[in-house]
C-alpha cells in the first residue's frame, strides 16, 4: 500500500526493514529527521538494531567502520560539513573494503553558511572509493537503499545513496515501503565469509601499513572491482524490480536500468543530462517536447561510461545541468560526459541550484531556446 510520508521517514522505515545490526550517526541538517526517526524506532523497541550515539560525524563513521569490520550490517547518514568531517574515515572504509551503506542528504558546503541543497558535498568525496547512487524522488531513494546493501555486501564496497536535502528529505510523497519479509527475498541476512572480518578464532590484518612495493596493487584492485560492480548494479536492479513486482519492459535494459534512465526519441539531436531531484523538473518542462532526450544518471560512481555513450553517441547537442562546481574548471559531471563525447558534439555546461536556489521550468526552456548563444560554461 502507498502511504504519504516525509522522505526522511520513508528512508528510516526502509532501513528498519533492511535490519542493520548497528546504526551510528550525528545529527546535521537536513539529514537529522532520518536519524531522529531511527532513534525513536529504537526507543519504541520497534527495531532490532543497536543505536550508538556519537559525539561527532568522525566518531559515527568510525563506529560503523568498527562494527562492519567485525562482520555486521551497519548504517549511517550525514550531510555537508558532517561528510567532510568523516572524510578521513571514508577513505579507510573503502580501503578496508567494508560494505557500509550511508545516506547523504545533499547540502551546500560552507562558507558562507548554507543549509540548503546542492551536490557540492558529494562531489568533494567522489574519489573516496564509494559507489554513489542519486535519487530523483523518494520512491527511487527507497529502492536504491535496498539495492545499495546488496551491492555493498556482494562487492565489498561501501555505497552512498544521495538524496537532495529538503527537496526530498523533508518532502511528503506517496511511497511504498517494502516489508522486511519482502526485502529478505532480495537481501538475506548478512553472513560475511571467513577471512573478511575481524575474528579472534581466525585472525587477519585489516588496514595494515603498506609500502610502495604493494600499495599500488590495492588501488588497482579497488578500481577493477568498481568496474565489475557496473554489471552487478544492473543485474541486481532488475532482480529487485522483479521481487517488487515492478513492470520491466524489454527496452529497459538499455533505457531504464540501475545506472541510467533515458526518456525521449531513439536518436535525439539534443539531450539534457542531469541527476537528482532536478530531473523531475526537467521532465515536467519537456513533457510536450518529444524531440529532446532526457538522460538521468542514477549511478555516478562507478561512472557508467558505456551506458551513457550508447545514449548520447548520435546527439548533436548535449546539455549537462549540474548542482556543483569545480573551481578552475568545468563541473564534475560535465568533465565525465566530455571524456566520452565526440569533438563533433556541441556540449555545454550549465550550473544551477547552488545553495538551494530553485531551478524552474522556465529556466530549462530558456536554455533550450537559446542554446547556441550560451558559452561553454554557464550559471543559470
Amino acid at each position: 500500500m502507498k502511504k504519504i510520508l516525509e522522505g526522511s521517514r520513508a528512508i528510516a522505515l526502509t532501513i528498519k526493514n533492511i535490519e542493520p545490526q548497528v546504526i551510528s550517526a550525528y545529527p546535521i541538517t537536513p539529514q537529522t529527521h532520518i536519524v531522529e526517526d531511527l532513534a525513536q524506532i529504537k526507543a519504541n523497541d520497534e527495531g532490532k538494531f543497536e543505536y550508538v550515539r556519537a559525539e561527532s560525524e568522525f566518531a559515527a563513521a568510525s563506529i560503523v567502520l568498527g562494527a562492519s569490520a567485525k562482520g555486521v550490517r551497519t548504517y549511517s547518514a550525514t550531510s555537508s560539513q558532517g561528510l567532510l568531517l568523516m572524510t578521513e574515515v571514508l577513505y579507510n572504509i573503502s580501503g578496508m573494503r567494508l560494505p557500509i551503506v550511508m545516506t547523504l542528504a545533499n547540502r551546500a558546503i560552507s562558507a558562507p553558511i548554507n543549509i540548503w541543497n546542492d551536490h557540492q558535498d558529494a562531489m568533494a568525496v567522489r574519489d573516496a572509493g564509494w559507489i554513489m547512487f542519486f535519487a530523483e524522488n523518494n520512491q527511487e531513494a527507497i529502492w536504491q537503499h535496498i539495492l545499495a546493501y546488496k551491492i555493498a555486501e556482494k562487492m565489498f564496497l561501501p555505497v552512498f545513496v544521495n538524496v537532495d536535502g529538503f527537496i526530498l528529505t523533508h518532502c511528503y510523497e506517496p511511497v511504498e515501503i517494502p516489508s522486511s519479509s519482502l526485502i529478505k527475498k532480495f537481501l538475506p541476512k548478512y553472513h560475511p565469509k571467513k577471512g573478511k572480518i575481524l575474528d579472534t578464532k581466525n585472525p587477519i590484518t585489516m588496514g595494515a601499513f603498506m609500502s610502495p612495493q604493494y600499495y599500488q596493487e590495492t588501488r588497482e584492485k579497488l578500481l577493477h572491482d568498481f568496474d565489475k560492480s557496473i554489471e552487478e548494479i544492473n543485474k541486481e536492479y532488475f532482480n529487485l524490480q522483479k521481487i517488487l513486482n515492478q513492470k520491466i519492459k524489454p527496452q529497459d535494459k538499455l533505457y531504464n536500468n540501475g545506472l541510467i534512465e533515458y526518456i525521449g526519441p531513439k536518436n535525439a539531436s539534443t539531450i539534457i543530462i542531469s541527476m537528482g531531484s532536478v530531473v523531475g523538473t526537467i521532465k515536467n518542462s519537456l513533457k510536450n517536447k518529444k524531440d529532446i532526450g532526457i538522460l538521468k544518471i542514477k549511478t555516478y560512481r562507478p561512472f557508467p561510461a558505456k551506458a551513457i555513450y550508447d545514449i548520447i553517441k548520435k546527439a548533436k547537442n548535449i546539455i549537462v545541468l549540474e548542482k556543483a562546481i569545480s573551481p578552475g574548471n568545468f563541473s564534475p559531471l560535465y568533465l565525465d560526459i566530455k571524456s566520452i563525447s565526440s569533438d563533433k558534439q556541441n556540449i555545454k555546461n550549465f550550473i544551477g541550484g547552488l545553495g538551494g536556489r530553485d531551478i524552474k521550468e522556465k529556466e530549462i526552456s530558456k536554455i533550450l531556446e537559446n542554446f547556441k548563444k550560451y558559452k561553454s560554461l554557464n550559471f543559470i
